[in-house]
């Protein structure tokens, strides 16, 4: 699945971890394969099951529409 980086920056920055946020946003590609990134995604804590329900949805935005 890919995320756009932007996305899991806003996330990081979100929950509070800025420095985090700012290391993502320089050393993620700007299209994430959860498959070949995942190695970077564990280094910033995030678990790629919680990205896929969050981003990779289903029923519209943020998987909010329909069902």
């Amino acid at each position: 699945m890919n995320i756009d980086k932007a996305q899991i920056v806003e996330m990081l920055r979100s929950r509070g971890d800025n420095d985090q946020a700012d290391q993502a946003d320089q050393e993620l590609p700007d299209q994430v394969d959860t498959d070949r990134d995942s190695g970077l995604l564990d280094r910033f804590g995030l678990d790629i099951g919680d990205l896929m329900k969050k981003f990779g949805g289903g029923g519209g935005i943020g998987g909010l529409l329909g069902s």
